[in-house]
Parts: C-alpha cells; sequence; structure tokens
C-alpha cells in the first residue's frame, strides 16, 4: 500500500508539473494572438433591478430552463456577485447567504452543512452537484467539503433548494439540492489573477486564462492554492488543524452546429490537512491523542451535449468520471478509493403550451476499496455497486397563465434497498403578475452508506472498565423516507423591494437509530448496531427579503424557523439544528469605485452528538459580523480588505461526532487583489 500510496503521489506531482507548464505555454501563445487583453463579465447582478432578478433563470429545479419567480419550490440563488461581495473564500461559507442552509464550522478544514435540520459532519440528506456531477459520496451518505473547491470567480450561481429534490435527482435528495453552476467559458475570456492573505487566510492565488479557439469554440484553464492558519482550541491555543491545497482545471464550450452545443471539463487536486485525533484504544490509558496528517486527492472528467430539434424540443446527454483517494484517520477511520462513472440521458418535449414533458433514463456505477486500520473495518473491503434510474414530470396548464399542475416521480433500483420510487405533486398558482402561491407533496429516500451496511469501528472505552464499544453495521439496514408537504408564497411589492416565504412540515421514518447487541468476552466491547429505529418531524418557514433601498444600497434579509421532533430510543444519534437563524446584508456604493459590505448573522443554539460519550452537546447560540471595503483602482484592479467573525475574540459553531478535539473559529483579517489582463 505504501508503494501504490509514493507511485500515486508522485504520478499526481508529474501531473501537476505538466498541468503547470501546459498554461504557461496557453498563456503565452492565446496572449499573442487576442484580439483583446481585457473582456468584461456579464453584467453585474447588483445593477440588475429586483424585476430582473427574479427573471433569473434557474434549472435545478426540473433540470430545465425556468423562472425562478415561477419555480414551485423554495429556490435561492446566490449571484456571482453575492459570493464576491460577501468576502467569503469557500464555498461553504457561500452558502450561509441562503435562508433555511445550516452551516456550521467545525476546524480550519472540515463543516457540517445541512438543510432543514439535522446537521453535522456526516450530514446525509443533502444532494450536492458542481455543473451536473454529484459531489455526494455512498461512503458515508455525505460530502467530502474539505475537497470540493471551485475557482469562487468562476461560478455563475448557486441554486439551492431547501426541501426534496428527489423526483429529478435522485435518491439522497432529502432535504435539499444544492447545485453550483460554472459560467461558460466564452464569459471568461482574457486572464484573471486572484491573490492575498492574512491572518487566518495565511495565502492563496488562482490564475484563470481563457481564449477563443475559434468562432464557436472557447476555452479556459485555471490553477489555484491556498494555505489556511490552524484554529484555536477551547482554551485558547493552536488545535494544529492547518490546511493546504493545490486545484487545476479546464472548462471547453463549443456550438458544433446552430442545435448542438457540448461542453468538457476536468479538474484534479490535492489537499493536505493537520488535525489532532482523540481516539479509543483497548489498553491503558484507554484514549490516545495524536497529531494525524491527512493527503486528500482526486480528479474527474465531464462531458454533456445539448441538442435542440425546436424551440419545442430538445435532449441532453450527460457523462462523468470521479476518482479520489483518502488517506483515512489514524488508527480509527480506514483509507478508502472510489471511483464513480455516471451517465444520464434527458429529453424535453413542449407538446403544446398546456403540457410540458421531461423525463430521461440514468446508469451509475461505483467502486470502492477500503484499506483497513487498527480500530475500524468495512466488510467487504471492495465493492461494486450499480444505480438504474428513470424520471418523468409532466407540467400541465389546468388555467392558462394561471394554475400550473406539475406531477413527475423517480424510479430507481440500487443495490442496498432495491427499487425506489419518489413521487412529487406541486401546483403553482399565478395570482397576479406580483404574486405567485405555491404547494407541494413529495416522497424522498435517503439510500444506506458503505459504513451503514459493513462498518465495524471502536468508538469509545470506559476508562473504569476497560470495555469498549463497537460500531456495528447491518446488512438490513433499510432507506430512510421523507414525506414532505411545503407551501410558499412570493410577493413583489414594488420593482425594489420582494418577499419570499416558505413553509414546510416534514415526516422521517426509518431514520437511522441504534440497538446494543451482546458483550464479546475474547476482545472485551460490546457492540452497538445500525437500525433504522427513529422517527421525527421537522416543521419551519423560511423567509427572504430582498430591499434596493437605493440605487447603491441593497438590502437582503433572511430568517429561518426550525422545529425538530425526535422519536427514537437512541436521540443521541440525531443532531438538531437551530431553531433559529438571522442574516442581514447591506451592500453600499456610496461613491464611485467603492464598495462597502456589512453581514450580521445570528445562529441559535443547537445540539450534536458524541460518539465516544453517548451523549447529546448544547452548542451556544454565537452572532457575528464581516465587513468587506473593495477600491475599484481601474476598469482592470480591485484591491479589498475583508474582517470575519469581528465580535468576538473565536467561538465554537460545532462539535465533530468523534475523534477530533473542540475547535473554536477566531476571528480573521485578509486582503485581496483582483486583476483582469
Amino acid at each position: 500500500m505504501m508503494r501504490f500510496n509514493n507511485n500515486y503521489n508522485t504520478g499526481i506531482a508529474n501531473y501537476f508539473k505538466f498541468f503547470c507548464c501546459f498554461i504557461v505555454l496557453f498563456i503565452i501563445s492565446s496572449h499573442a494572438v487576442a484580439k483583446d487583453r481585457y473582456l468584461a463579465e456579464d453584467e453585474d447582478v447588483f445593477e440588475l433591478s429586483l424585476q430582473e432578478l427574479l427573471q433569473i433563470t434557474v434549472t435545478s429545479v426540473s433540470k430545465k430552463s425556468q423562472r425562478l419567480a415561477d419555480a414551485a419550490t423554495a429556490i435561492y440563488v446566490i449571484s456571482n456577485d453575492d459570493i464576491k461581495r460577501s468576502g467569503v473564500t469557500s464555498i461553504p461559507e457561500a452558502l450561509r447567504l441562503a435562508p433555511g442552509v445550516n452551516v456550521a464550522r467545525i476546524s480550519s478544514h472540515k463543516w457540517a452543512i445541512s438543510s432543514r435540520g439535522f446537521n453535522g459532519s456526516f450530514a446525509n440528506k443533502l444532494l450536492v452537484l458542481i455543473d451536473g456531477r454529484a459531489v455526494y459520496t455512498t461512503s458515508f451518505s455525505g460530502v467530502y467539503w474539505d475537497t470540493q473547491d471551485v475557482m469562487l470567480e468562476d461560478i455563475d450561481r448557486i441554486e439551492v433548494i431547501r426541501g426534496p429534490g428527489a423526483t429529478v435527482w435522485g435518491a439522497n435528495a432529502v432535504n435539499g439540492v444544492i447545485n453550483i453552476i460554472s459560467k461558460n467559458a466564452k464569459q471568461t475570456q482574457g486572464g484573471l489573477l486572484v491573490a492575498g492573505g492574512g491572518t487566518e487566510e495565511k495565502g492563496f492565488a488562482s490564475l484563470r486564462y481563457g481564449a477563443e479557439l475559434n468562432e464557436n469554440s472557447h476555452a479556459r484553464f485555471y490553477i489555484k492554492g491556498g494555505a489556511r492558519d490552524e484554529f484555536k482550541n477551547k482554551q485558547g491555543g493552536g488545535a494544529e488543524d492547518n490546511w493546504e491545497n493545490f486545484q487545476g482545471g479546464f472548462r471547453l464550450d463549443s456550438k458544433l452546429s446552430k442545435h448542438d452545443d457540448v461542453t468538457i471539463s476536468g479538474n484534479i487536486y490535492h489537499v493536505d490537512e493537520n488535525q489532532i485525533i482523540i481516539s479509543p484504544q483497548l489498553t491503558a490509558p484507554y484514549s490516545n491523542s495524536t497529531d494525524v496528517e491527512a493527503e486528500n486527492s482526486g480528479w474527474n472528467v465531464l462531458s454533456r451535449l445539448e441538442h435542440e430539434f425546436s424551440n419545442r424540443a430538445n435532449y441532453s446527454v450527460q457523462f462523468y468520471y470521479d476518482h479520489y483517494q483518502r488517506s483515512g484517520l489514524g488508527d480509527v477511520l480506514p483509507k478508502v478509493r472510489n471511483n464513480v462513472f455516471d451517465i444520464e440521458f434527458q429529453n424535453n418535449l413542449n407538446l403544446d403550451e398546456s403540457l410540458k414533458i421531461s423525463w430521461g433514463l440514468g446508469y451509475r456505477y461505483m467502486q470502492d476499496v477500503f484499506i483497513k486500520a487498527k480500530y475500524s473495518d468495512i466488510s467487504p473491503n471492495s465493492r461494486n455497486d450499480q444505480l438504474f434510474s428513470a424520471f418523468i414530470q409532466n407540467e400541465i396548464a389546468v388555467l392558462k397563465d394561471v394554475l400550473f399542475l406539475t406531477l413527475g416521480a423517480k424510479f430507481e433500483h440500487n443495490d442496498y434497498t432495491g427499487f425506489e420510487i419518489q413521487p412529487t405533486a406541486r401546483l403553482m398558482w399565478n395570482v397576479s403578475d406580483r404574486q405567485r402561491l405555491w404547494g407541494a407533496v413529495s416522497r424522498a429516500v435517503r439510500t444506506p452508506s458503505r459504513g451503514e451496511h459493513g462498518v465495524s469501528v471502536l468508538v469509545q472505552v470506559d476508562p473504569t472498565t476497560g470495555v469498549g464499544v463497537t460500531m456495528e453495521g447491518d446488512e438490513n439496514f433499510q432507506a430512510e423516507e421523507l414525506i414532505a408537504y411545503e407551501l410558499g408564497y412570493r410577493y413583489k411589492f414594488t420593482n425594489s423591494a420582494s418577499i419570499d416565504i416558505a413553509m414546510f412540515y416534514h415526516d422521517y421514518d426509518h431514520l437511522v437509530g441504534t440497538r446494543v447487541g451482546d458483550f464479546d468476552v475474547s476482545t472485551g466491547t460490546v457492540s452497538t448496531y445500525f437500525d433504522n429505529s427513529s422517527e421525527a418531524e421537522t416543521y419551519g418557514i423560511e423567509t427572504a427579503v430582498k430591499w434596493a433601498m437605493m440605487d447603491w444600497w441593497r438590502w437582503d434579509i433572511n430568517y429561518s424557523l426550525l422545529k425538530t421532533q425526535l422519536h427514537t430510543s437512541s436521540a443521541h444519534q440525531q443532531s438538531i439544528s437551530p431553531n433559529h437563524q438571522f442574516s442581514i446584508r447591506s451592500s453600499i456604493s456610496p461613491i464611485k469605485n467603492i464598495n462597502l459590505d456589512l453581514w450580521f448573522r445570528y445562529v441559535g443554539e443547537n445540539q450534536g452528538i458524541n460518539a465516544q460519550a453517548s451523549e447529546e452537546i448544547i452548542i451556544d447560540d454565537y452572532i457575528t459580523l464581516d465587513i468587506r471595503m473593495a477600491w475599484q483602482v481601474n476598469e482592470s484592479l480591485e484591491l479589498s480588505m475583508t474582517g470575519q467573525n469581528l465580535l468576538d475574540g473565536q467561538h465554537l459553531e460545532y462539535i465533530q461526532e468523534s475523534y477530533t478535539e473542540q475547535t473554536e473559529v477566531p476571528r480573521g483579517f485578509y486582503g485581496k487583489l483582483e486583476w483582469h489582463f
């Protein structure tokens, strides 16, 4: 295995060197023939009226284009300008901009992110996609946020759906869907250099260059890297969780003909991260604190072909291949290599003004290999799984231009629970030009992870008796189920003010729980097993207000209320997200070329879990304030300074469920340069 790792890392290094040399040559050659050294980006979203914002096209609701105002679901769009003016440096931070999404930072490089409850580092009910490529992993049913990175300047928008999206996206889109959508290569022509650094973001830089290959084809390449300082432990000392990353990628967009468009993209990355692991052991002193260095890497490639028969019919074919390798967590979690091949077909038909049909087919092949750690293993160590899927969705105009009914269902067959069907019914009422009222009833499932079926891991040892507790998988573990009821209302008061309200009631069945087994004299351990013994209900309300008070001053105000009721004998297996979250952001351009942004957030008390102690942990509420000031020196150069978490020296946002020590988020400052050339 050591030989494999050395060869793999050497290969990665060689690929990076080749990639960097290729980028330099590409820039030099393209720069010599470029007609313009700088091409402006699309119009700044802040310069659009709210009426125009509501006309923004979204694709995540039904996998086809539709106006945001007409989407019969709780959807929020984070624009590229929102990301830039908020001063965030990562995708997880950007997701704080959306109502109803709980984002908690565990350490310098770890996050807990969920929608509508059940947050944690192993949050498993939120499906995340980057340009249509799912980054949700079945190893533990969730997202490795430490390796999900893109060049933020290349993001066109992030579409955030709260509530089930399983009818079009399939299993695991239970509490929401996050779709990160990149700009077309034609929008990113010329060069862009971004560089900066500060107290916590020690240093970061990214370089992008785009060029016109011919009249109908455009491409871009990028490289980026960064280093993040360690956070603080609860005593105020260093947590030794510093982080470094390096990533590169490309995108090609080409119009093959009047009716055919093709996109090809790829990424390669390598991440080094440190952390202190507190692992149980079966000999005195029964626990051990170790500074662990982890290396995580991977690559992916995606291709998509879109063909338009007419303005009433089109189809698309997409495939991607995704590979990653993670080095495990010391003695307690195994190393893993994972490969995913996915292909899907979709056809959209507008039969007439009153009937629109979308349908599609999909196939996914997944292969993984786990390398046993000292105190954990997954059986079998390697497994090949297949997923077959089909969906159909009809939009029917019950009353022309007034009342629309959408009916659909996703049909899937997986190797864990067999056949699953996930239907939905959605109704949209155009009350007036300024008002929309919608409602929905949906079913969604979360399929089991590899761990829930086959893991065996030592989670704690009683120091007084020396008896250990292991967590064991169960091959009979079923899919978790949700029946969701939603009601939403959108109202545009004027062309400068609007409100979006969503209410929901979620009824969960067969949630993950645990049952206690027998004491094993030979190993000195008691086994606990995953099961589906838990049930729960959540309900709440989410609101988003946009107000352009003046041409140069805009407010974005979000509030979400969440209530959780658990019905389980093993409640410590479910975390409880905050009851209240509030965000108010003010974007001001008081004088020409100067931007000032203030972002105030309140996150209520929430409840985590601790696998070692089998107890609930209360995490206090907290308040943050971020301030960003930017100076547009000229058309090509912008300088900015950002301060984050300014109201407190450090604060706790979440505690990982197992093995890592408590880490608190410190106050930070960084400066940034953005140069277009």
